[in-house]
């Protein structure tokens, strides 16, 4: 048998495991307790930021028994006659609870026509049904259907709440990894829960257990940049000497590194130069994210005679780093970039 996905493993069960959301749990708890909970829910954030794992211990919470839960994933079901199914539907009792709960995730994929039939149901829903709407976009939802319900947005979990799901995780899994190990796999996790158990899963998979993971280790298995690659690629970028930065995008792709996740390092990096240059007073928590020797590197680098054409730059690389895997040639976005920003800085050799 195949092992459990970690994420599915370690989903929450109950209130008391979210992680990262309590102002959100406490509300939610709060209304359940004086049973004064709303008639439609919208829950809004980033994926894997626990929407659908608080929607299902909502939905036990209100002793809603698995029959009477149902759960819809609107990017397969996004005709208006889905939704006529689903508003026929709710017209019946439940089976062996006091409230049925419709959980629709992903609800801006719902056609226009599909969104207008669904607005009656949620407007005046019977009194024994309870709809939680989970969503990435909410500025495709529309107003309408957001002035119904009761708005809860999900933030994404800093690098520290990450990492330390990482080291709790790990030792439950019967691992051991250090700090800057776990800092890493927070940091590839991007903001989400379940994107750091995937990182996290490749990692343990090519470990052993009697050894303990490091920084190294992750980025091996991972194809992770050296924190030293990311540094010298930035100066050279500012310095305008696109045959450096040029030169680092080569050798990452000729030892099998990953352009997409070396470009979100540059990304994390430079956007960490310029809230050093701009807004001194984060550098005690920029320091908590990085090494003391990379932090007074960036502090260099915020001091660059380039270093006021940060923005402008980063939203050259902000665009490279979308088209990444659009192309044939994996690199090639990067490397325009690249040469865009160099040419506009004055390209050096």
């Amino acid at each position: 048998m195949a092992p459990e996905v970690l994420y599915r493993k370690y989903r929450p069960q109950n209130f008391k495991d979210v992680v990262g959301q309590e102002a959100i749990v406490s509300a939610l708890k709060q209304e359940i307790a004086d049973k004064a909970t709303a008639h439609a829910y919208l829950f809004c954030g980033a994926r894997g930021t626990g929407k659908t794992s608080v929607a299902r211990i909502m939905a036990r919470e209100l002793g809603c028994s698995p029959k009477d839960l149902y759960e819809i994933d609107a990017a397969s079901n996004t005709s208006v006659d889905d939704v006529r199914e689903l508003r026929d539907g709710v017209r019946s009792l439940p089976f062996e609870s006091d409230v049925k709960v419709y959980i629709i995730d992903e609800v801006h994929m719902l056609s226009k026509s599909a969104f207008n039939a669904l607005l009656k149901t949620l407007e005046e829903p019977p009194a024994h049904v309870i709809f939680i709407l989970a969503t990435t976009e909410l500025h495709k939802v529309p107003e309408t259907v957001i002035s119904r319900c009761e708005l809860h947005s999900f933030k994404q979990p800093t690098v520290e709440t990450l990492a330390e799901v990482v080291t709790k995780v790990s030792k439950k899994e019967g691992y051991k990894i250090d700090k800057s190990g776990a800092r890493l796999i927070a940091s590839l996790g991007a903001g989400s829960f379940r994107d750091t158990l995937g990182v996290l899963q490749k990692v343990l998979s090519g470990v052993e257990s009697s050894e303990e993971v490091t920084a190294e280790d992750v980025r091996l298995l991972m194809g992770e940049p050296a924190d030293n690659l990311v540094i010298d690629f930035l100066d050279a970028l500012l310095s305008a000497s696109a045959g450096k930065a040029l030169a680092v995008v080569k050798n990452i792709s000729d030892h099998s590194g990953n352009i997409k996740i070396f470009t979100r390092r540059v990304l994390d990096d430079l956007r960490f130069v310029m809230l050093i240059k701009y807004a001194p007073d984060m550098k005690v928590v920029i320091k908590t994210s990085v090494r003391e020797e990379i932090f007074n590197k960036l502090e260099t680098l915020s001091n660059h005679d380039n270093s006021n054409k940060i923005s402008a730059v980063l939203k050259e690389l902000l665009d490279a780093y979308d088209a990444i895997g659009t192309t044939y040639l994996s690199e090639l976005p990067l490397e325009l970039a690249i040469v865009n920003i160099c040419e506009k800085l004055g390209v050096k050799k």
